[in-house]
């Protein structure tokens, strides 16, 4: 019995493996089931098993990454307690983080038009987690004194995150034809 369901948790992580590398490289319209399962090594009605659908899985895929950013910034290597050094390396772990999972978030924004709702719940999971991490934080500053206890934190952390979604923008690729003198 706890063969089985080694066996079916290792089932279950390869097949949001393979899903994350094929919907990063196909989205997830041109992302098939079978090729998934092909990747996984597995067969189509094994996936199916795992997962009713390609946005369930797709949903899973998310969920696997927001777990593990989450599981970063909670117990990061880096975290000095030190609050000036610690936000300062934040946008740096944000960044890092971002650029292991380039591709899928690429495929998120490709794939967003088309699939709202389902774009908004990932938003509202991927901030939610991150926020929560912050606003913990925060909270053992403020234990500690080394942040102010009148301070609104959750209204801090929204605008330390604003600030670096900004500075992501700003710093992403622009095309070259905005900067054209006429």
């Amino acid at each position: 019995m706890k063969n089985l369901a080694s066996r079916t948790a290792q089932t279950h992580a390869r097949l949001i493996k393979a899903a994350t590398q094929v919907f990063a490289t196909a989205g997830l319209t041109g992302a098939t089931t079978r090729e998934i399962a092909r990747v996984a090594a597995v067969n189509e009605v094994t996936l199916f098993r795992h997962f009713q659908t390609k946005e369930q899985l797709l949903a899973a895929v998310i969920t696997e990454a927001i777990a593990l950013q989450a599981e970063a910034l909670a117990y990061h290597d880096d975290w000095t307690q030190d609050l000036y050094i610690d936000l300062k390396n934040y946008p740096k772990l944000c960044n890092q983080m971002i650029e292991e999972h380039e591709d899928l978030i690429g495929t998120f924004i490709g794939e967003a038009k088309r699939h709202p709702q389902a774009a908004r719940l990932i938003l509202y999971k991927t901030d939610k987690s991150l926020h929560e991490q912050l606003v913990v934080y925060l909270q053992k500053n403020q234990e500690k004194g080394t942040v102010s206890s009148d301070i609104d934190l959750k209204a801090s952390v929204d605008s330390f995150t604003g600030m670096l979604l900004h500075g992501i923008l700003r710093f992403s690729d622009i095309p070259t034809a905005l900067f054209v003198q006429s």
